[in-house]
């Protein structure tokens, strides 16, 4: 048992970009209940993903390791989780999402004695049918934050005593952007159609040359109002944790697994590039008692989570990670990855974030060539050469033969994500 908390809480969602948080400075007040959590936080102003996508991010967010070694070419699940770290020290573990990419599929249920990924497969095949087929009559395609909070809750109160970790990912902040009616007017007059959100969504990631500016404001005015109604839900649960008697006695995390881009870079949602708006996350920690509000500037990584739970059970820790609650330097650096796909899948892109710059480079791995791009200085570039160096040679090509569940449900929830045209 660690000697600071008895439970783990990880609540994270996906597709949030730290500078649209009111607590990081946006111009609107999107979050007031995380502006409050803040205040007894540990707040990391720096806070980087691991990688820019899912697939890729949330297996480095849940072991600790880079996502070249955390999922196999195939992306499952290929490396221990904080879960079975967990799970292995006495914890009960449970999970509750709707992204279908971090599902039992993948293999992402490792660990979790109770996992609810929102799909419907498993041996009641009429059941997961008739659901399969509401599901699309409802043009649902995940699970709200409500789902997600009364999911857990009955988890909470059914389980017994004793140290728990639970991880709850929304997915509300991920597009397309449809926020609840009651929210739906929060920063613009008139309501917009769930459908024609979706189809002004897939257009901007397939034609982002074709979004008007008025139609980008639109994107951002919705993504804006799911960012509020999903910091509403976060404090419905932080409240039921607190009535409970669990948050005193918990570390908390918040966090993202990546953010979005609205053509900053000349394309929007969050593909496989790692740029600062599908890279910077937001990151605070609460240890029991609170934190009275520390701000820390030192760059951290969303590896840095594992990297905390495991320290607490006195375990190693890599020689790259850092323990979010100890004294951290001033000055480091942290490095992302992402894959490329599709004609690009030969593709190995990286980069580092210090203080005060970033670099990037491209390995290709048919020609094994390094090429460097844009950087702020020499020494974070040889710093990133000799990183991706070091990761040349222990990316994982391990491809699973379990097909199971891999099916059209997912592959019709993925296409009304936008992952697929």
């Amino acid at each position: 048992m660690p000697a600071d908390w008895d439970h783990v809480i990880l609540l994270s969602a996906d597709a949030l970009r730290a500078d649209h948080l009111s607590c990081y400075g946006y111009h609107r007040d999107t979050s007031p209940i995380l502006d409050e959590l803040a205040t007894e936080s540990i707040r990391f102003t720096n806070a980087y993903s691991a990688s820019s996508h899912t697939r890729e991010a949330v297996p480095a967010l849940l072991t600790g390791d880079y996502p070249d070694t955390a999922v196999g070419d195939d992306f499952r699940l290929a490396t221990e989780t904080v879960a079975s770290t967990l799970s292995s020290a006495g914890y009960a573990t449970a999970g509750f999402h709707s992204n279908p990419f971090i599902s039992r599929a993948y293999g992402f249920d490792r660990g979790f004695d109770t996992f609810d990924d929102d799909m419907h497969f498993g041996s009641n095949k009429l059941l997961a049918l008739a659901q399969r087929a509401l599901d699309k009559v409802r043009n649902r395609h995940y699970a709200r934050a409500t789902e997600i909070n009364e999911r857990s809750l009955d988890w909470l109160d059914s389980r017994g005593d004793g140290p728990l970790f639970l991880w709850n990912h929304y997915l509300d902040t991920h597009g397309p952007y449809e926020p609840p009616s009651e929210y739906a007017t929060e920063y613009r007059a008139s309501t917009v159609s769930d459908r024609k959100a979706q189809s002004l969504y897939q257009r901007a990631i397939r034609d982002p040359e074709s979004i008007s500016e008025d139609e980008r404001a639109l994107l951002i005015d919705l993504y804006d109002a799911e960012i509020r109604y999903n910091d509403a839900k976060l404090g419905e649960m932080l409240a039921a944790l607190r009535d409970r008697g669990l948050l005193k006695r918990s570390l908390l995390v918040f966090t993202s697994d990546h953010g979005d881009a609205f053509g900053e870079h000349g394309y929007y949602e969050h593909p496989r590039y790692l740029h600062e708006e599908i890279t910077r996350v937001p990151l605070l920690v609460r240890p029991p008692g609170g934190a009275g509000g520390e701000t820390v500037s030192t760059p951290v990584s969303t590896l840095d989570i594992a990297a905390t739970i495991r320290a607490g059970l006195d375990q190693d820790v890599d020689n790259d990670r850092v323990s979010l609650l100890d004294d951290l330097p001033a000055e480091r650096t942290v490095f992302m990855q992402a894959r490329g796909e599709d004609e690009h899948s030969h593709l190995r892109r990286y980069a580092a974030r210090g203080r005060d710059g970033s670099c990037f480079c491209e390995w290709d791995r048919e020609a094994d060539t390094v090429e460097s791009g844009e950087c702020a200085g020499q020494g974070l570039r040889e710093e990133l050469r000799g990183h991706v160096e070091a990761r040349m040679g222990v990316e994982t090509d391990e491809v699973t033969d379990d097909e199971e569940d891999v099916d059209e449900e997912i592959e019709r929830r993925l296409s009304a994500l936008g992952y697929k045209d």
